[in-house]
C-alpha cells in the first residue's frame, strides 16, 4: 500500500482485412480459450500451457481481519463472475502467516481449505489466482497484520507511538526490532529460524494447491519493509546491503518451495520502497520466478481529481523503467501487482495506460473495503465493489473507478504482445503481435488469440479489422477471438465502436 508523501522529496530528487460488426447479446469469456496452467520460462512473459502470453488484469482480494478468509465477507461466486464479464481474468488472493501456522510448525488445514474453494471458484470464471501471504506492519500488536504472535520479536519495546498505517513504518522502534530480527532469521521457538519457519510454511501451501487449476503463482512475501535500516533504501539507488538479507531470504523460500513444487510460478518483491521510485537488487535464482511489484503515486489523495499528475507521472514512469530493466536482467516476468487504493480516475486510468505502454499485467488495489485496518483513507476510497456480501451490481459498485480500470485489452496472446492501446476519447482499440513463442518457435495457422471487449466501453456493437488473422468468436462476444492465417508472421487488430 501507499506510503509516506515524504519520501517524494528523497526519492525524485535522484532520479487490414475487415471483419463484420458485432452485435449482440455476449457472455462470460469461454473458458477453455483462457488456459489452465500458468508458467514463466526464462523470458518477460507469463505464458498458458500451450505458450501463448497471458496478459493480466484484475484485482486483488485480501481480508485483513480474523478468519482472515474473503469468504468471510461474502467474496465468492458472483464476485468471480462479475469480475470475468467486465474482462479481468486474474486476482491476488490474501493468505495471513498468523492464521496458516498460528502455532509453530502446526498448520491450519481448514483455513487453507477455504483459501482454496475461493481459488477454485475463481478458476471456474477463467480467473488465475496469485496466491499471496500478505502482511502489512507485520503484526497486529503494530496496528497490521501478517505474522503469528510466536514470530513477533521487538526486544521488548513499547508499540508506540501508534501512529496506523503507514507511519509506523518510520516512528516505531518495535515494529522496526521486529523486522530486523526477521531478516536476520533469528531464531523463535524450538531455536528455529524465523525465516525457517516461514519457508516451511510456504512449501506446506505450495504442496496443498499444487495441482489446483489456474493458480497463476505464488508470491512470497507482501512488500517486505527493510526495518531500523530503511533511510538506506530512501533514494533511487537503492540499497544493496539490505538487499542482499532479502535475497537470502527470497532463495530459502524458493528453494523450500521448489523441494515440493517444481512448475507453480513463484513471484518475489522488492523492497517496500521500490513503489516509490527506488532500485532493487534482489536477483535470486531458479526456474519458473516472476517480478511482483507495486507503484502508489505519492500525491494521489493530495487533493482533487487529477492533483498532482505530473509529478505522479515522474515517479510512476521510474518505477516502472525500474522494472523493466530488472525483467531485461533477470528475464523474471514482471507483474504489477498493486496500484490504486484512490478515487483519482485520473491517476487510475494513467497507470492503467502506463501498464499498456509497458505491456505489463496488473491487479488493482482492491476489490473491496472490508474494514482494512492497513490502507490509505477509508474503505471506499479503494474498493471497487462496496460490500462483497451483496451481489455485485448498482450501487454497490464504483462505476467510476470500474470505468478507469476495465478497459480493451489482449488477455491470452498466440504469440508476443508488440504493442496494446486504448484510446478513452475515440474508444479506438488497437493491438498488434507477432507469432513467434516467447521461448522459441512460432505458432501456425489457427492459433487462437482472445482479446477483451468489455461492454462498459461497446455495449453492443463494435466493428473490428484484423490483417493477419480472422475473427472466429460469436457477434458481440465480450471476449473477441482471432484466429492467425496461414503464413503471418504479424497479427493486427483494430476495434471501434458499432
Amino acid at each position: 500500500m501507499l506510503l509516506r508523501a515524504a519520501l517524494a522529496t528523497v526519492l525524485l530528487a535522484g532520479a487490414l482485412s475487415g471483419a463484420p460488426a458485432h452485435a449482440a447479446p455476449a457472455d462470460v469469456p469461454a473458458r477453455a480459450e483462457l488456459g489452465s496452467r500458468a508458467a514463466t520460462a526464462g523470458t518477460r512473459w507469463i505464458t498458458d500451457e500451450r505458450g501463448r502470453v497471458l496478459v493480466l488484469q484484475g484485482l486483488n482480494m485480501v481480508y485483513k481481519i480474523a478468519p482472515y478468509a474473503p469468504d468471510e465477507v461474502g467474496f465468492g461466486r458472483d464476485d468471480a463472475q462479475f469480475l470475468a464479464r467486465n474482462g479481468f481474468t486474474t486476482v491476488r488472493l490474501g493468505l495471513i502467516w498468523k492464521a496458516v501456522e498460528p502455532e509453530p510448525g502446526q498448520y491450519d488445514d481448514a483455513y487453507l481449505a477455504r483459501i482454496r474453494r475461493t481459488a477454485r471458484i475463481l478458476a471456474d470464471a477463467g480467473i488465475w489466482t496469485l496466491l499471496d501471504f500478505h502482511q502489512d506492519m507485520y503484526h497486529e500488536r503494530f496496528q497490521g497484520e501478517g505474522a503469528p504472535d510466536w514470530a513477533v520479536q521487538d526486544d521488548g519495546l513499547p508499540a508506540q507511538p501508534q501512529l496506523g498505517f503507514s507511519s509506523n513504518y518510520f516512528g516505531m522502534p518495535a515494529l522496526m526490532r521486529a523486522f530486523d530480527h526477521f531478516w536476520a532469521n533469528d531464531p523463535g521457538p524450538g531455536g528455529v529460524g524465523l525465516q525457517d519457519r516461514y519457508a516451511a510454511a510456504w512449501a506446506h501451501v505450495a504442496d496443498f494447491f499444487r495441482g489446483a487449476p489456474r493458480i497463476l503463482g505464488v508470491d512470497l512475501f507482501n512488500e517486505p519493509w527493510p526495518g531500523s535500516t530503511w533511510q538506506q533504501c530512501a533514494n533511487p539507488a537503492g540499497c544493496p546491503v539490505f538487499d542482499a538479507q532479502l535475497e537470502a531470504f527470497t532463495q530459502r523460500v524458493i528453494d523450500a518451495i521448489r523441494a515440493v513444487d517444481p512448475r507453480t510460478p513463484i513471484f518475489y518483491e522488492p523492497h517496500v520502497l521500490f513503489n516509490n521510485g527506488s532500485r532493487t537488487h534482489v536477483t535470486p535464482e531458479g526456474a519458473g520466478l516472476g517480478f511482483s511489484f507495486h507503484d502508489y503515486c505519492l500525491t494521489a489523495e493530495a487533493g482533487g481529481e487529477g492533483s498532482g499528475q505530473a509529478a505522479c507521472d515522474a515517479f510512476d514512469d521510474l518505477v516502472f523503467d525500474n522494472a523493466d530493466a530488472h525483467a531485461a536482467d533477470t528475464h523474471d516476468a514482471p507483474l504489477l501487482t498493486e496500484f490504486g487504493a484512490t478515487t483519482d480516475r485520473t491517476t487510475l486510468t494513467a497507470m492503467v495506460d502506463r501498464a499498456a505502454a509497458h505491456r505489463v499485467g496488473w491487479q488493482y488495489w482492491a476489490y473491496c473495503g472490508c474494514d482494512d485496518p492497513t490502507t490509505t483513507g477509508p474503505g471506499a476510497t479503494q474498493a471497487l465493489v462496496l460490500d462483497p456480501s451483496r451481489p455485485p451490481r448498482g450501487d454497490n459498485v464504483d462505476r467510476a473507478k470500474l470505468r478507469a480500470i476495465a478497459v480493451p485489452h489482449p488477455q491470452v496472446v498466440a504469440g508476443v504482445p508488440t504493442a496494446y492501446s486504448f484510446d478513452r476519447d475515440t474508444h479506438v482499440f488497437a493491438a498488434s503481435w507477432s507469432t513467434r513463442r516467447a521461448g522459441g518457435g512460432g505458432f501456425g495457422a489457427g492459433s487462437r488469440t482472445v482479446l477483451s471487449m468489455p461492454r462498459l466501453v461497446y455495449g453492443d456493437t463494435y466493428r473490428v479489422a484484423v490483417s493477419g488473422g480472422r475473427v472466429v468468436s460469436e457477434p458481440g462476444a465480450r471476449t473477441l477471438v482471432v484466429a492467425q492465417r496461414r503464413g503471418a508472421d504479424r497479427v493486427r487488430v483494430v476495434v471501434r465502436p458499432g
